[in-house]
């Protein structure tokens, strides 16, 4: 399936000379559990042995380096839960995990790069940044790893620089005591429209790369800025500094109606905890892919390899799910059953930030800037 077709669809590798697994064949207590929790049948896993199946080689390098450093934005505590599994299956493996902004995990690594410094192995949540390490011809050939070929044209490189690791879905969060479902917006166009959300009612985060540019792909820069400018000069929503997470916070508290953007993972575990929040996504749902890369000849390169390929399985990904709530890229897994809010997402269609339109945000922040600054 090519990218386009993938965002236009609903909700819904090199050979390698290999060893017998390098694991047995029952599976680790700590899968069992997360198995468990979610309440899926072990049956999910069929496969797993296949997809765990690594060269003897890296094996006996990953045991030499005994590490690997990562860098990208899962919360720490998503990350040490997550990797429980791995650590269970590869205990001669320990990663070294560093959370941080756009910059800390993306251009410091690159910018390292350059001057002959490895601070990172594996970087994920890249970005607008990719351009950069492809320039430099920083990255390794990722369809070297056996669960490359587990993730669909397009949300890959065809030239195996980048691999998605999860899927995202970006669209607003409501404050379920000030606003019925009678309220939300059918489409983005109706949400310019709708007195819930006018004068201040609803939130802006300074995040527009996450909801405006999937739309903008799709609807193009005419429709975007018409939009835009009706957004700030009519609606007059509140411009808000904080970060997703934060304005989350303070729809919950009542601060405002609703807020934009918000992702479901963010928000589902708070809503299954009672707390008046819900998560609605326009028609078309803006969408996007995160990336993961290996920085070429780092110095702990097999254990990189070990950790991309599990990461890519299905434990790898069940493992994610259960720590984030983030959405399996995994072909085997695009099942309601890993989707937090399905109903909110079946049968729409798909506003996808593609790779390709990073190129264009820079034209969209042109449109976008001046708006924001004189709406402060």
């Amino acid at each position: 399936m090519s990218l386009r077709g993938w965002a236009l669809a609903t909700v819904m590798a090199f050979a390698l000379a290999v060893s017998v697994p390098s694991f047995a064949a029952e599976l680790p207590a700590a899968i069992k559990k997360i198995l468990s929790d979610l309440k899926l049948d072990e049956s999910i896993l069929n496969g797993l042995d296949q997809e765990l199946t690594i060269p003897d080689a890296w094996v006996a390098g990953a045991k030499k380096e005994g590490t690997f450093r990562i860098t990208g934005s899962w919360d720490p505590s998503q990350f040490s839960a997550m990797t429980i599994p791995f650590i269970a299956r590869y205990p001669y493996i320990k990663p070294a995990y560093s959370r941080g902004s756009f910059n800390d995990r993306a251009l410091r690594p690159i910018i390292a790069y350059h001057e002959g410094r490895y601070i990172a192995d594996i970087v994920s949540g890249i970005g607008g940044a990719m351009p950069r390490y492809v320039e430099a011809n920083a990255l390794d050939d990722i369809r070297q790893l056996p669960n490359s070929k587990n993730v669909i044209d397009g949300m890959k490189a065809a030239d195996g620089k980048w691999i998605g690791i999860r899927i995202r879905y970006w669209c607003m969060s409501y404050n379920t005591d000030k606003v019925s479902k009678a309220d939300l917006p059918a489409t983005w166009e109706d949400l310019l429209t709708g007195d819930k959300w006018r004068n201040g009612h609803l939130a802006l985060g300074n995040l527009p790369q996450l909801w405006v540019l999937p739309l903008w792909g799709k609807y193009g820069d005419a429709w975007a800025k018409k939009y835009l400018q009706t957004m700030f000069n009519d609606v007059r929503p509140q411009i808000r500094k904080e970060g997703s997470n934060s304005l989350l916070s303070l729809v919950m508290a009542g601060e405002f109606n609703g807020a934009i953007p918000s992702a479901d993972y963010r928000l589902s575990g708070y809503a299954k905890k009672g707390a008046p929040v819900g998560w609605h996504c326009p028609a078309p749902v803006p969408s996007a892919i995160s990336e993961m890369a290996i920085l070429k000849g780092n110095p702990n390169i097999n254990a990189s390899h070990i950790f991309a390929n599990w990461l890519l399985s299905k434990e790898g990904q069940i493992a994610q799910f259960h720590a984030d709530n983030a959405t399996p890229i995994h072909k085997d897994l695009q099942t309601k059953a890993f989707l937090s809010f399905p109903e909110e997402l079946a049968g729409k269609e798909l506003a996808f930030r593609d790779p390709e339109l990073e190129d264009e945000n820079d034209k969209m922040l042109a449109i976008w800037n001046p708006l924001w600054g004189q709406a402060r």
